[in-house]
């Protein structure tokens, strides 16, 4: 697979050519949905996916390719930060870094369980990517539920990786409720939800499970200085969506 290399080909383009003029740039936005859409549930192109886990999918396997996507995302964006740093940033004096979709789970009820349930799926959504930029590696309960379908970060890649943003966007609307399934993460086949051991009920669709309010912003800023080190945040989408009238 060539998609580092030519994406860092194509980054390097955009630099040459745009540096002078462009000072913040961000690799890759919502990297940590496009493989759930893509790989996992199938509902976005390329549209792979595997039973039972996806519908009207000619191809794919939701065990494995939503993580090996977004390990290809992560390794291409801090690659492209790479050679912004060695070979652009003095001279054109700019930052670069990365947007991620930012939703923020909450348990569906006072239970224990989905309690936990609303901590791995933070972990799964926002950790995926924060977690190996800040400290190299994929959040531990990731690597414990995952096992080896995770890729592995080995040494020469995970210090390219951490560190490697200015800054980190994100694009926030929604509060998610997470409810636990009570599965062993032990079952085979698993996906990307199953292996976070919840049910996500925005994926359903379902009545009053979806929500807005400004104290989730709040939440997931608290949750990034807590975690992450405080890393400078730039809010790039946000807002909530209403039918025209």
């Amino acid at each position: 697979m060539r998609f580092r290399e030519d994406y860092t080909a194509y980054a390097n383009v955009c630099f040459k050519s745009f540096g002078d003029r462009v000072k913040h740039w961000v690799t890759v936005n919502e990297p940590n949905i496009e493989p759930i859409g893509g790989y996992d549930n199938g509902s976005q192109p390329p549209r792979r996916c595997s039973y039972p886990f996806g519908a009207d999918c000619a191809e794919g396997n939701s065990s494995t390719e939503p993580y090996i996507a977004a390990h290809h995302l992560l390794l291409a964006h801090a690659s492209a930060v790479s050679l912004y740093r060695e070979k652009y940033k003095a001279a054109q004096g700019g930052q670069i870094g990365i947007t991620l979709l930012g939703w923020w789970h909450e348990p569906s009820t006072d239970t224990p369980q989905d309690a936990a349930a609303a901590v791995r799926m933070n972990d799964f959504h926002i950790g995926w990517f924060m977690h190996p930029l800040v400290y190299g590696d994929y959040p531990p309960v990731m690597r414990s539920r995952v096992g080896r379908r995770l890729p592995a970060l080995p040494a020469p890649e995970s210090e390219k990786v951490r560190g490697s943003f200015d800054f980190i966007g994100f694009n926030h609307y929604l509060i998610m409720r997470a409810r636990s399934i009570d599965t062993s993460s032990g079952q085979e086949p698993r996906d990307y939800y199953v292996d976070a051991a919840v049910k996500n009920p925005a994926a359903d669709i379902t009545t009053g499970e979806v929500e807005t309010a400004p104290w989730s912003l709040r939440k997931l800023l608290e949750h990034l200085k807590l975690n992450y080190g405080n890393p400078t945040v730039w809010i790039h989408e946000n807002g909530y969506a209403d039918a025209p009238g």
